[in-house]
């Protein structure tokens, strides 16, 4: 059975992150008996990453890169913010436990949705955050195999399988951060 619209697929697979004049970082890779899950066509995944496995079957063994524009686009500038440090007191004072460089925070936008921001600096006025996706700017380098390909059935079908990009750490599984799963 080939990978179309609509069928249950499981895949194995190893991802780098590519850019330029750097050596590939291994992102993630998928662990025997734990492949990530999904069905195909539904939202879930990257399109691009869904097109690269169409046709595909079970069996099958694929090696592709998504370019950052592919994946999860360039690094936006405006993405990148100065916010007043006391944006981040708690009780009066700095949450300085929190808040440290390195830091992927929960923030709200003005519309009150919640997103994901990286702390990039601190200074003694101001925290500058990154709102782009982890994975901006990086080329992103499947390679892995296709594991099953069915027609879904109905747990597929209502709920995520918990294990998206291989874990259910909250890392790469159903959740902010991993190949755009279930969320």
């Amino acid at each position: 059975m080939e990978i179309k619209p609509g069928k249950f697929v499981a895949v194995t697979y190893k991802l780098w992150g590519l850019q330029p004049g750097e050596e590939p970082e291994e992102i993630e890779e998928t662990q025997p008996g734990n492949p990530l899950t999904f069905v195909y066509g539904t939202g879930l995944m990257l399109e691009s990453f869904e097109k690269k496995l169409e046709n595909l079957k079970q069996g099958d063994k694929f090696d592709f890169v998504l370019t950052a524009d592919e994946a999860y686009g360039e690094v936006e500038p405006e993405n990148i913010i100065e916010l007043p440090k006391d944006v981040f007191f708690v009780d009066g004072k700095f949450d300085d436990e929190m808040v440290v460089e390195g830091a992927v925070l929960p923030m709200r936008d003005q519309q009150g949705n919640t997103i994901n921001g990286t702390v990039e600096k601190i200074t003694n006025d101001a925290v500058t955050m990154d709102f782009n996706h982890p994975m901006a700017g990086t080329d992103l380098h499947f390679v892995g195999e296709v594991v099953e390909v069915r027609e879904p059935n109905e747990d597929d079908i209502h709920a995520c399988s918990g294990n998206c990009c291989g874990d259910a750490d909250g890392e790469g599984g159903c959740g902010e951060g991993g190949c755009n799963g279930c969320h």
